[in-house]
């Protein structure tokens, strides 16, 4: 079930490689959309603006795990481009001790000031108390997301984007039904929806690292395979923690943006918190084209076939502009149905501050598209900490819209995400253009055309190692 994506049209590679990564992000979104659809339909408003309140707290504690094991993962597609089987074993066992190490780390941090954090944003009182029971539930769990998110790294690397979508398919139906079961049956109010989550995300990882051991002989450990090496330690985390750091300082433009709208009161959380989990799904196919690009860039450079990347670049754009189109025609007549997922029938009133949030997001599709394209293909490439710049001009986009929103008010708010889209773009674009340039300096093509694969050093100096 591994896919090499260095030979073939890459148009064709991108949507047979993206379309499973896209149907597992829309699973993996179905873990949050569903608990927040049923917490919000039998709970009550309130229930609903205590789950929204820790979006985006949320997304800085999980986008981290996520990033920094989307990192761990890449000199793991690159040697599978150039054929190291023993490197690329090697390179999983030490992402394998490091999240083991990070998981631990973070979970125990942020259980302790779960608190002082919650605080620190604001959280209306009215809410607190639900809204703490439900982020501390998830922060307990974060193994089970370190989990599954670098088993099914792993398995993207080599090609396979099939398995992590059977299992978060399996997990979500298991989460939809463990919701009903907590939160109807057992009571359990937005603690059931946060523990429905978790055991739902440990299945599908746990099923993710079944399939690495049974079913890839390429991936069958030795002893040798396990020892702790500093200077790969080292590698791995140059490649994974600016992943992770950029999620985290994009995610705390978000943060600033929440303490603002939950400065506005709990009606604006409220509507925020229905417009946002809408415009979740419909930004599912752009975490696919860059999950896609990641590993299409890795495998690729790993092969020294640089004239592929600009080839993936284009279908890739493509691609993201008509979906851009879609999903703007869709939100806009279908805007009210799609935010009443997500609010009961006394949260009817909120519908025009609803569709306002969500119809200015879709406007600026087409730039978040162009953010995931290129980003994660500058981070496929071996660049991750200069990809990690996009995400400081992100939070910067979100951070100055933030300090407006008590001027402006809503309509501000509105604006932030957008704002953040377009400063990314504007150095994104031209620093794949200076990473494609170091890449296929001339020498480099020289060693392509004898028919040699870059050696490992070159692909470590490509991240600064």
């Amino acid at each position: 079930m591994t896919k090499d994506l260095t030979k073939g049209s890459p148009m064709r590679l991108i949507l047979g490689f993206g379309i499973p990564v896209f149907l597992g992000n829309l699973f993996q979104q179905l873990y949050n959309v569903v608990d927040t659809a049923i917490v919000g339909k039998t709970l009550g408003g309130d229930a609903l603006a205590a789950v929204g309140a820790t979006g985006s707290i949320n997304f800085l504690v999980v986008g981290f795990c996520m990033g920094v094991c989307g990192g761990f993962t890449i000199p793991v597609a690159q040697q599978f481009g150039a054929g190291d089987e023993k490197e690329l074993r090697r390179y999983v066992t030490g992402g394998a001790w490091l999240c083991l190490l990070l998981g631990a780390a973070l979970t125990v941090s942020t259980v302790l000031f779960c608190g002082q954090i919650l605080t620190g944003m604001h959280t209306p009182s009215d809410i607190y108390q639900r809204a703490s029971c439900y982020i501390l539930t998830i922060f307990a769990g974060l193994p089970a997301y370190f989990l599954y998110n670098f088993t099914a790294g792993v398995l993207r690397a080599l090609g396979d984007s099939r398995t992590p979508v059977i299992w978060l398919s399996t997990a979500a139906i298991v989460n939809m039904v463990l919701d009903v079961v907590f939160i109807l049956t057992f009571h359990l109010d937005v603690f059931g929806a946060a523990l429905a989550t978790v055991l739902s995300q440990l299945l599908a990882g746990t099923g993710c690292l079944l399939r690495m051991l049974r079913g890839y002989p390429i991936l069958r450990m030795e002893r040798a395979d396990w020892r702790w090496e500093w200077r790969r330690m080292r590698e791995l985390c140059v490649m994974g923690l600016p992943m992770g750091l950029q999620y985290s300082i994009t995610a705390i433009g978000s943060v600033m943006i929440q303490a603002a709208v939950n400065g506005l009161g709990t009606a604006y959380v409220t509507a925020v918190t229905a417009a946002s989990k809408v415009s979740l799904f419909f930004c599912c196919p752009f975490d696919a084209m860059g999950s896609t690009m990641a590993t299409y860039g890795g495998q690729n450079v790993g092969s020294a076939r640089w004239e592929r990347l600009h080839q993936g670049i284009r279908a890739c754009v493509i691609l993201g502009a008509v979906y851009s189109v879609i999903a703007l025609i869709v939100a806009y007549f279908c805007a009210e149905p799609l935010n009443m997922l997500f609010l009961d029938a006394e949260s009817t009133p909120l519908l025009p501050l609803a569709r306002q949030y969500l119809m200015t997001l879709t406007i600026f599709y087409f730039p978040l598209s162009l953010v995931n394209i290129f980003r994660f293909m500058i981070q496929g490439m071996g660049f991750s900490p200069l990809a990690t710049l996009a995400g400081v001009l992100e939070m910067a986009g979100r951070g100055m819209i933030a300090m407006l929103v008590p001027m402006l008010g809503f309509s501000a708010a509105c604006f932030a995400s957008p704002a953040a889209w377009i400063l990314a773009d504007l150095f994104l674009v031209p620093a794949y253009l200076h990473c494609y340039h170091k890449l296929s300096h001339p020498k480099s093509r020289d060693r392509k055309n004898r028919g040699q694969r870059p050696p490992r050093a070159r692909l470590l100096h490509s991240a600064g190692v």
